[in-house]
């Protein structure tokens, strides 16, 4: 976590902000909590997209659909503000690394009674979205958060969203406009085509295959955006590396044609079915390696106190924060934008 800059808002609605978690095509991110003490993330809408009305209206309907998700697999949206000067939505704070943070910097590819753990949860979690009428669309590593009991998914339905801004009438995207992340995208989301709940168990294949060996199926866009595009519409996914028992499960995912491609119930049934193949021992799911960084990442969390608390009325400190300024009342909108 990064510290809060000059140029960001103190609070956002009723949440005070503790720093900065990331920043994306939709916008920023913070580590927030509540009046109340609970720690939220909250997302907010890049300028540029809060301009667009097609955006505004979508983004709406997804939050509110994203608010009727539950269960234990993903990250729950607790709080939302569409019609701000700035839009934001605020999630449930989950205190753990990304997929992406595990495989890339802190372990590397992911044993085999991980990856059954990981399957699991993210089929679980498709489960529930889907249950709620919503489609994913961007499923991909940074998306998927590990903790110590499953991971979670973050950002659902989010993405559709952006989708808005680039849509022809029809409901197609926009020729040259990519709504997703290379390297994770379906290939209907590829040739722009509407896409189903299909795609998201695509996605969710091309990161099993990245858990399992470190690298994306499709490969990277070193060689341009184009081929890579190419190779995940026409070309078999290189599996190379992926645990044999493995091999099918992903490979059916991968189906180029959404209708070959397994349901989430039918993917829970293939990875109850494997269950014993890979040897899985009881207790944690997570390698040591993984376990310790949680712990690293559970003190940072209770290092982030209250910019209230830790800096003087007055003051102001070198990350940023400071105390809340007396404009923030009952009658203030909830956002406050930079100066």
């Amino acid at each position: 976590m990064d510290g809060l800059k000059p140029d960001d808002p103190e609070r956002i609605g009723r949440y005070r902000l503790l720093g900065r978690l990331g920043e994306g095509g939709m916008g920023r991110v913070y580590l927030a909590r509540s009046d109340r003490g609970r720690t939220v993330a909250v997302k907010t809408v890049r300028e540029e997209l809060a301009r667009m009305p097609d955006f505004r209206r979508r983004f709406a309907q997804e939050v509110k659909a994203a608010q009727r998700v539950g269960g234990e697999w993903t990250a729950p949206v607790l709080d939302a503000d569409t019609e701000a000067a700035t839009p934001w939505v605020a999630t449930g704070y989950v205190a753990g690394p990304s997929l992406a943070e595990v495989v890339d910097r802190q372990y590397g590819p992911l044993p085999s009674p991980t990856l059954r753990v990981l399957a699991a949860g993210l089929a679980r979690a498709l489960q529930t979205i889907h249950g709620a009428g919503l489609v994913h669309r961007d499923l991909k590593p940074s998306n998927v958060l590990v903790t110590i009991d499953g991971p979670r998914v973050i950002d659902f339905g989010i993405a559709r969203a952006l989708d808005a801004s680039t849509q022809s009438a029809e409901g197609l995207t926009k020729a040259g406009a990519v709504v997703g992340s290379p390297g994770f995208m379906s290939p209907e989301q590829v040739r722009g085509e509407k896409v189903s709940y299909a795609s998201d168990v695509f996605c969710l294949g091309a990161v099993l295959a990245y858990a399992a060996t470190g690298r994306m199926p499709f490969g990277t866009d070193e060689g341009g955006l184009h081929s890579l595009l190419f190779r995940i519409a026409a070309e078999e996914a290189d599996l190379t590396g992926v645990p044999e028992p493995w091999q099918g499960v992903v490979s059916a995912c991968l189906a180029k044609e959404p209708e070959k491609r397994p349901t989430p119930e039918e993917l829970l049934t293939s990875i109850e079915d494997m269950a014993g193949e890979d040897g899985a021992p009881g207790g944690a799911w997570l390698p040591g390696e993984v376990l310790a960084e949680l712990g690293r990442h559970a003190v940072q969390l209770l290092d982030s106190e209250d910019p209230e608390d830790r800096v003087p009325a007055g003051a102001a400190s070198a990350a940023g924060f400071g105390p809340p300024p007396a404009a923030y009342g009952p009658a203030t909108p909830p956002w406050q934008g930079p100066s």
